[in-house]
């Protein structure tokens, strides 16, 4: 059953005709490959953000890989923690598939079909786009706007999924208790929290920016301007490569060299930030260079006016200023809460360090208000 949702610019939509978002309270909830993480949002009487609740929840290795839940009882419980954990009574909740797991396109479709004729060609196109069945296949579709290369024509942004991937999100929010009311895409979930980080830079949402976020396996850019993504790229670094150091530099095994990490250098010997910290910063920088080079080789494009960094190693010291030199761009790290109210009851040291692993749970978060 397909639904259409009215969408300006990158916006996006349920799969599978999930409910439509309302400004009912809801909870993000972002699944990766080590952790699981929650944002909860409201806005006070003025109409700013607030943040409510946070929390992430660890995952062992082999329970999530490469987007797929493997252990599904064992996420399951992992979510009932982190939500019990963050001290939020919310069950609504917004889920994410990673990109690799669905294929977005956008088409172009007259303007004047009704919405059961636009459901017909979409599935239509979709038939010819889709390399497998339409049976096996959560689909929906977001209007984006009027054509800006044919007149009498409008834009159509077509997502697909297979079923198994959307039911497996589903599941096991529902296992913890929860109930899945949006399953969105990670990087245009990541997108709408970057938004707020963007308009803040000088130019706004017109200069063109790189947003990387830096996983504990993988690195993802998006290259953006405004609404659109101009460019995507996955690079298998992260910063388990770091936790593996650690670990060949000081005899620990992975689990205490990624606890130590954790707890940042006061935990580690003194010569830690010149002996470790810093080559793996280079090698990182080096590698995010390397994946915007294919970037202008690929596209019309030779510089970028800004990059942003996320994701659970974004926080590393000496991160940014490090982009900056390897690159030759200004680099910035992105605190998806930034500019919120935050309650006393999450500990101000705390978010310091996990700040930026919540982006694409805050821009799931965000789509309780998405109009």
């Amino acid at each position: 059953m397909l639904h259409v949702v009215e969408c300006g610019g990158g916006d996006l939509f349920a799969f599978n005709a999930l409910l439509r978002r309302k400004p009912a309270p809801l909870l993000g909830i972002d699944i990766s490959s080590s952790t699981i993480k929650l944002v909860e949002l409201d806005r006070d009487r003025g109409g700013a953000l607030r943040l409510l609740h946070c929390a992430i929840e660890p995952l062992e290795r082999g329970w999530v890989v490469d987007g797929n839940i493997e252990k599904f009882d064992e996420v399951a419980e992992a979510l009932r923690r982190l939500v019990h954990k963050a001290g939020t009574r919310t069950k609504r909740a917004a889920l994410a598939l990673p990109g690799s797991a669905v294929i977005t396109r956008k088409i172009s479709l007259p303007a004047e079909l009704d919405e059961d004729q636009l459901e017909i060609q979409v599935e239509a196109e979709a038939a010819q786009l889709i390399p497998f069945p339409l049976t096996d296949v959560a689909l929906d579709f977001c209007v984006i706007g009027p054509s800006s290369t044919a007149a009498g024509y409008q834009e159509v942004l077509v997502a697909a999924a297979r079923k198994e991937k959307v039911n497996d999100r589903q599941g096991v929010a529902e296992a913890a208790g929860l109930q899945p009311v949006i399953v969105d895409v990670e990087p245009y979930a990541s997108r709408l929290a970057a938004t707020r980080a963007i308009e803040r830079l000088p130019g706004g949402r017109q200069q063109l920016v790189a947003l990387f976020e830096i996983g504990s396996q993988s690195t993802t850019l998006q290259v953006v301007r405004g609404d659109d993504m101009v460019y995507e790229r996955d690079q298998p670094m992260g910063g388990e490569g770091l936790t593996e150091m650690i670990a060949r530099q000081y005899g620990l095994s992975r689990d205490e060299a990624e606890l130590k990490k954790k707890q940042g250098g006061a935990a580690l010997p003194p010569d830690y930030a010149q002996a470790v910290l810093q080559p793996f910063l280079d090698s990182l920088g080096q590698e995010l260079g390397r994946a915007l080079q294919f970037f202008f080789t690929s596209t019309p494009h030779n510089r970028v006016d800004h990059i942003l960094l996320s994701g659970g190693s974004a926080n590393l010291p000496g991160l940014a200023q490090t982009v900056t030199l390897q690159t030759g761009f200004a680099a910035s790290v992105v605190n998806p809460f930034d500019g919120m109210a935050v309650p006393p009851s999450i500990p101000a040291a705390r978010l310091a360090l996990e700040s930026t692993s919540y982006l694409v749970a805050t821009g799931l978060a965000l789509r309780r208000f998405a109009s």
